[in-house]
């Protein structure tokens, strides 16, 4: 046990330590500690928050400058020059995801206990995807009605060419197509393209198989904790820039739009946001239940995840910071490292939300009616063309695209919301992390895992 403890003082170091596992054997996981190594890299990181709280006020005035004294076409390009930024910065994100997803995912897998642990953890998580995914639906739908942020809106509905739909595609949509999709035809391709669904049941087989033979593979399981380490440390180095990324991703978008497009829009984007934070609620309500008063501890360990996923408009920025985030919180890697990978492809609750919400947003402006049955049907169906889209760009602009074709609502509507979609991606993409970090904590305390310590 001494030397378990010696090493895993050394793994948790800035050097290399894999000659180090290899002389004493393989440490137990819990012992591990190499998601620290991200939080110690970053010197700057107890001034984050406020540097990131700083970077936005700063991007909107920025933007808001940009707009107001450069003429459209100059305002354009100072918008593009200020992307290749957050461009470059998801880049560098979605570079670490795949490696990071297999890594981790196999390593939570093939430390379960055995394959009855894997199947009753993964039940548990569906199940409570499921509820989460329902409620999340649900709740955009009556809040929609009572809002009805649509009716009455009085802007120019010119109908465009058929097929014309802001270029948002409808296809690819369908239950045969998104069953198949799941399973890869090639690990290295899905990876390419980071398919984190394919990523995610091909790791699933892999720690299954590893945690099934008597030796576990040792070797195999050093790299995939290695690789892990590693793939956090380059984290830690691309987010030590989020200020600047949060900043240029600000005044980019105000730049071209101006202010102007959140108050044309006003109703409808405080109504979203007034039921994401309902939702909000709600799901920290649930999270209470399980971690009693630390909830305010798990509000700050989510606190910088969450405003970079709403500065970015993209959860994938936050998901390395909560895979070394929430172990420290008190909930077990094993389970974290299980639990987000799928939640980042079933559970992105801001993002169903605001399905149900624009698509009947569309609905109330053209003044079309539904009925109670189209309603419900309508979840069901964005219940399943919602999973899974969590690496389809603009994937919630394209599932409202399947949608709206199959209760006769026009495709044109789209272009109600292509404007501010930005604006709204950015409160689904907080939510999305807030909704998967709580499915963790839930998880872990069905499976009696959460440490309940201060």
């Amino acid at each position: 046990m001494a030397q378990n403890r010696g090493l895993s003082k050394d793994i948790s170091l800035d050097r290399p330590a894999i000659g180090k596992v290899a002389a004493h054997g393989l440490p137990p996981f819990p012992m591990l500690s190499w998601p620290a190594q991200l939080l110690w890299v970053a010197s700057l990181k107890r001034f984050l928050p406020a540097l990131i709280a700083g970077a936005m006020i700063l991007g909107v005035l920025t933007g808001f400058l940009i707009n107001a004294h450069l003429s459209p076409d100059d305002a354009k390009s100072a918008a593009g020059n200020l992307s290749i930024i957050t461009d470059v910065f998801l880049r560098l994100i979605r570079m670490i995801i795949a490696p990071l997803v297999f890594s981790t995912l196999v390593v939570g897998i093939a430390h379960m206990e055995d394959s009855a642990a894997i199947g009753r953890v993964g039940i548990k998580t569906l199940a409570w995807f499921l509820l989460a995914s329902l409620m999340s639906l649900t709740l955009g739908l009556v809040m929609v009605h009572l809002l009805q942020p649509g009716a009455g809106l009085n802007l120019p509905l010119a109908l465009p060419s058929p097929g014309a739909t802001a270029g948002v595609a409808a296809s690819g949509l369908t239950l045969k197509e998104f069953v198949t999709h799941l399973v890869p035809t090639s690990i290295f391709d899905a990876m390419a393209r980071n398919e984190i669904l394919q990523i995610v049941v091909f790791s699933v087989f892999v720690g299954s198989a590893v945690a099934a033979l008597d030796g576990k593979v040792p070797l195999l399981l050093t790299a995939c904790e290695q690789l892990a380490a590693v793939m956090l440390k380059i984290t830690g180095y691309v987010m030590t820039i989020a200020p600047l990324v949060v900043f240029a991703a600000l005044a980019s978008t105000v730049a071209t739009s101006g202010l102007g497009i959140i108050l044309v829009y006003a109703k409808f984007i405080g109504g979203f946001y007034l039921s994401l934070g309902l939702l909000w609620v709600l799901l920290l309500v649930l999270s209470a239940l399980a971690v009693g008063r630390r909830v305010g501890a798990l509000l700050k360990t989510i606190r910088e995840p969450m405003l970079l996923a709403f500065s970015t408009a993209t959860s994938e920025a936050a998901y390395p910071y909560l895979l070394a985030g929430l172990p420290k919180f008190g909930i077990p890697r094993k389970i974290v490292s299980f639990v987000l990978p799928l939640g980042y492809s079933f559970n992105l609750d801001g993002s169903m939300m605001y399905c149900t919400f624009a698509t009947l947003f569309i609905a109330q402006a053209y003044g079309i009616p539904l009925s109670l049955g189209q309603q419900i049907t309508m979840l069901a169906l964005l219940m399943v063309t919602s999973k899974g889209m969590a690496g389809v760009p603009r994937a919630s602009l394209v599932v409202i695209a399947a949608t709206l074709p199959a209760f006769h609502l026009p495709e044109a509507g789209l272009l109600l919301i292509i404007g501010v979609d930005h604006l709204l991606d950015m409160g689904r993409s907080a939510t999305n992390v807030v909704g998967n970090s709580v499915a963790a904590v839930i998880v872990s305390r069905w499976e009696k895992q959460l440490e309940t310590g201060a």
